[in-house]
């Protein structure tokens, strides 16, 4: 699972494929909500703001 910012997307995506050779679900958390579960407030790569779940 990788939360990352729109310019890290495509690493997280890449590094998920390489590890479960298998495409993942991106979800945006802009859209959707999670109840009992807080995204981290910014980027695994950057300071910048995690927009992107990659699972």
């Amino acid at each position: 699972m990788h939360v990352v910012c729109k310019e890290h997307l495509e690493l997280a995506i890449d590094m998920f494929v390489d590890e479960y050779e298998d495409a993942p679900d991106i979800v945006d958390l802009e859209e959707v909500k999670f109840t009992g579960w807080d995204p981290p407030p910014h980027c695994e790569r950057c300071a910048g703001p995690g927009r992107f779940l990659v699972v």
